[in-house]
């Protein structure tokens, strides 16, 4: 066989081990979530194989700048050193390094075991059983072998695509061609042609679910909501999301039970993709709704920026509502019909054309009215919600000058004026829990017990609710080389305190996190449930409310939520 000639079946590359088992070793640390065997054997496969690449390309460079070197060694290799040395030698190396790598893998397994059942106490919950973890090596050789097996596809047939062009060009130039193009190719399939049918495919399944209705859900009777008698929006034109949420308000004897008082039906207005043909059509109709529920002579009016689906969270919104026996007015608007995750890659600017235009058009109206007239502006979004709802603004000040108060839940790391804000810390404040400017306007809380009293807290009130756990928070492409500053600081309470930085690893670790973070238990990952009453209390509480009502209210929400749940 010739030399250099790859085969899908052939030897391993002895750096390429060596790598291979180092990443293995480290993909086995722990990250913000507690990982189930299965997923901590994929991700051990993709940085398998990660390390592999890194492995063979480090090996193929050292061999290339000792080639002085092993000229000098001619001689002895006609006389046979050099043949006798590949033969043994390297059996010899791979030997030893494939017996120092199973049994650091396996002293790192035990240890890895160790660190994700020590994640979950934190979370509040079991540990699992440590013999389901044996299963990880296997999972992470499949994974490693399938992405080593269509690696050496694409080598082979770059090679076998040089073959041919040398035939008119220069060896070198051949290669250098057929390996770009190749890659070139493998991209477009990949990036262009394979990556354009599955979103069409999956724009039209999310299509599909946007046109249907859940179950339990009706046209609301209440001619204070979107969708229900009178309304300029119909019930049909709002989506999935946008129909659970108009039919989801409280009801007045509901919200009159809770406060012990007469209540106000709640003006809800929302208007979905089918409502309108563009975000600014879609504004300004929700805006002429908003008139004619008389939602301008509320006590408060809360402009909510939606998730990709167009979802708004139940508690945020039945929260104001209680608090103020719905003396309230929310209002907000579909953008997309896609998950946040698919949203935030192909429909980002849409996200921020949507939280602009919403903010803008209802402020608009807003401000024209009498000053001593107005209801309580705040804005609300949550995850990708969060992202659109802050675009809005250019800064702090505009913040205060144009709301009374604002809540971002759950932010992206992507999302400019967080990360402005978060960059900008006051001196000795931690990235997980920055102070702002002294908290003067924006305060970033990991739960509402970080956020003052309202009585020491003037004007407009801004917060960040971020856990040190939510993924969706801290994962950003510069984990792949860069070192964050929540891994170089004390670590949130929810996160280990041994977690550490490792390029490449700690990446592919943090986006499965993003995964599963719904999955976390309340109060860690990207569940806020619970967390969100407490913090309106914080930012816009009725006069007379207090801590008692606070915890009574996150009860109620609690029970509803369950309820929902089970039926």
């Amino acid at each position: 066989m010739r030399e250099g000639r790859v085969r899908l079946g052939g030897a391993l590359d002895t750096a390429g081990i060596l790598f291979a088992a180092i990443f293995f070793c480290l993909s086995l640390t722990p990250s913000l979530l507690p990982r189930s065997w299965p997923l901590q054997g994929i991700i051990a496969g993709v940085l398998t194989a990660t390390g592999y690449l890194a492995g063979v390309t480090a090996g193929a460079l050292a061999r290339r700048s000792a080639a002085p070197v092993v000229r000098r060694y001619a001689e002895a290799r006609r006389a046979g050193w050099r043949e006798g040395w590949r033969r043994t030698g390297r059996r010899r190396v791979r030997r030893l390094v494939a017996t120092f790598g199973c049994g650091l893998g396996a002293a790192s397994l035990v240890l890895g075991v160790r660190a994700q059942r020590a994640i979950y106490p934190l979370m509040g919950l079991r540990p699992p059983e440590r013999l389901g973890y044996l299963g990880v090596p296997f999972v992470a050789a499949a994974v490693f072998l399938l992405l080593l097996a269509a690696a050496r596809a694409l080598r082979i047939a770059a090679r076998a695509l040089g073959g041919v062009l040398g035939r008119w060009i220069p060896a070198t130039a051949a290669r250098l061609a057929a390996t770009l193009g190749v890659g070139v190719l493998a991209v477009l399939l990949t990036d262009g042609i394979l990556t354009e049918a599955l979103l069409r495919g999956a724009d039209t399944s999310f299509a599909a679910i946007n046109s249907e209705t859940a179950p339990g859900t009706s046209r609301p009777r209440s001619a204070a909501v979107s969708g229900g008698p009178s309304s300029l929006v119909s019930f049909a034109s709002l989506g999935l999301e946008g129909r659970a949420f108009v039919a989801g308000a409280p009801t007045v004897g509901e919200l009159s039970g809770f406060t012990g008082r007469p209540a106000l039906p709640p003006v809800r207005v929302y208007a979905g993709l089918d409502s309108a043909a563009t975000a600014r059509e879609r504004a300004a109709l929700a805006v002429r709704e908003l008139d004619r529920t008389g939602a301008f002579r509320r006590a408060v009016l809360c402009v909510i920026t939606t998730t990709g689906t167009g979802w708004v969270d139940p508690q945020a919104a039945a929260a104001l509502e209680f608090m103020y026996g719905g003396d309230t007015a929310l209002v907000s608007m579909q953008y997309s019909y896609l998950p946040s995750w698919l949203s935030f890659l192909v429909d980002r600017e849409r996200v921020t054309a949507a939280g602009r235009e919403l903010f803008g058009q209802v402020y608009a109206r807003w401000s024209r009215l009498p000053a001593g007239h107005r209801p309580r502006l705040l804005v609300f979004g949550e995850s990708l919600g969060a992202f659109g709802a802050e675009s809005a603004f250019r800064d702090d000040r505009d913040l205060r000058e144009r709301t009374d108060g604002a809540l971002f839940v759950g932010p992206p790391d992507s999302s400019p004026l967080w990360r402005r804000f978060v960059d900008g810390r006051d001196p000795g404040s931690r990235e997980v829990l920055p102070v702002y400017r002294d908290g003067e306007t924006v305060r970033f809380a990991n739960g509402p017990e970080d956020l003052p009293a309202p009585a020491s807290w003037d004007g407009s009130r801004v917060v960040y609710l971020q856990h040190p756990s939510d993924p969706i928070v801290w994962w950003t492409p510069r984990l792949v080389l860069g070192r964050p500053d929540w891994l170089e600081e004390r670590r949130g309470d929810d996160v280990l305190p041994w977690i550490r930085w490792y390029p490449f690893v700690t990446f592919w670790q943090v986006t499965a996190d993003l995964v599963f973070s719904l999955d976390a238990p309340p109060g860690h990952g990207h569940d806020y449930d619970g967390e969100v009453a407490a913090a309106w209390a914080r930012i816009a509480p009725p006069a007379g409310w207090d801590d008692a009502r606070t915890t009574a209210l996150t009860t109620l929400l609690s029970r509803s939520e369950a309820g929902s749940a089970g039926q």
